[in-house]
């Protein structure tokens, strides 16, 4: 059986249906296969986490018509707490000092992934779930797909470009044997919701440590999300512990600006390393967001960054089907790779200079850094450029949705 798209996207993840709602109104015939079934995302451990939104970020979901549905299950992030345990320095950001209602905010992934999956499924686009890629092939004139579906059947696709958004394990990726550099952290995320005395009133806490950064991100009510960076071997240990123990040892490292902290879900793990791909492009496929780049935690950038390989690419799609050019033209994609390599760059380096920097506890290296926190807290002009690019405003990128 043969089918015949414009475009092929691989991965409804949350990088997938941005691309897909970005390009709903263009004309484009497009095809999102998923491995998994609706169901099977809806009850994914992954989606129990918190994502940072930077406000850059939320106003391309809110170009793509995403954010009004789930704005009331946002919350505000008014500001940022930057600290380092142990130490004098800190920096402290503000909404108000920008102009701005808020910073960023934070959702738990769930919410946004099935409201965005629910609104593709509204357009016009072929969604094919509980249906993986088994091979791929890119011609002269178009990228040929075979497909594996649920029940064994089996299809050929092909258009004129495919769009690997499958996440960490892409297997688009592997398909196209791109090769990966990885760079170990020794650490480990621990992920938690807690509950805590006092208010959070809207602010987020990065706090450094010699271990790691830790993180308490405000939610629903007087909750925070934790993001809790330790070596693999603590992790393992705080994992297991009662939550009596995990939780004294949370509170001896964040302190007490929160009051007295309990425990509102359960706890998880997740291994950290710097994951980038060696290549964006090969043939006619792409490969965008966690398929290219999983960064550090620190800073909350690599969702965003995903979303802005997202904007940049349907921007240039549109561009092309107006001239009616091909999708899958080599040129128009090495340009794609040019222009979000330098964002990557910059970003990357930012996440593993900050995560390098502020995990250990070396006294040279502390000093400097507490005092460059100090000097910052006290610089309007370099605080408002820490700001633009916590707020992913550092690059302005094309507006997403319906074009005139």
């Amino acid at each position: 059986m043969q089918h015949d798209f414009d475009l092929i996207i691989v991965g409804a993840g949350l990088a997938g249906n941005c691309l897909a709602l970005a390009l709903k109104n263009s004309g484009l015939k497009i095809a999102l296969v998923e491995a998994n079934s609706r169901e099977q995302l809806r009850h994914s451990p992954a989606g129990d986490r918190a994502l940072a939104l930077a406000a850059g970020t939320v106003e391309l979901l809110n170009d793509l018509g995403a954010w009004r549905g789930v704005a009331d299950k946002a919350t505000a992030i008014k500001h940022i707490h930057v600290s380092d345990r142990g130490h004098f320095g800190k920096t402290r950001l503000a909404a108000e000092d920008q102009g701005v209602e808020a910073l960023g905010y934070v959702i738990v992934a769930r919410d946004i992934e099935q409201h965005m999956a629910d609104l593709v499924e509204k357009t016009d686009t072929v969604c094919l779930y509980q249906t993986r890629v088994a091979g791929l092939m890119s011609g002269r004139d178009a990228v040929n797909v075979s497909l594996k579906q649920h029940d064994g059947s089996s299809l050929n696709v092909n258009a004129q470009l495919l769009v690997g958004a499958d996440g960490g394990n892409s297997t688009v990726r592997k398909l196209l044997e791109i090769p990966q550099q990885v760079t170990e952290y020794g650490q480990t995320a621990l992920v938690t919701t807690v509950q805590s005395a006092l208010p959070h009133r809207n602010i987020a806490f990065e706090r450094f440590t010699e271990f790691g950064p830790l993180a308490l991100l405000p939610v629903a009510g007087k909750q925070s999300a934790v993001v809790w960076t330790r070596t693999h071997e603590q992790a393992e240990t705080l994992i297991n512990v009662s939550d009596r123990e995990f939780l004294a040892e949370l509170q001896n490292c964040f302190g007490y600006r929160l009051g007295e902290l309990k425990l509102a879900a359960p706890r998880r793990a997740f291994p950290l390393s710097l994951i980038r791909a060696e290549s964006m492009v090969s043939g006619r496929t792409v490969i965008i967001g966690n398929a290219v780049h999983q960064l550090h935690p620190v800073a909350g950038q690599g969702f965003n960054l995903g979303i802005r390989d997202v904007a940049l690419l349907a921007e240039m799609l549109l561009d092309q089907h107006e001239r009616n050019g091909d999708l899958g033209d080599a040129r128009l994609l090495k340009n794609y790779s040019r222009q979000r390599q330098q964002d990557h760059g910059k970003t990357i380096g930012f996440t593993n200079s900050v995560v390098k920097l502020f995990s250990n506890d070396n006294l040279p290296l502390a000093a400097v850094r507490n005092a460059g926190l100090t000097m910052l807290d006290h610089l309007p002009f370099a605080k408002q450029l820490l700001t633009r690019h916590a707020m992913g405003l550092a690059d302005r990128l094309p507006k997403l949705g319906d074009r005139e």
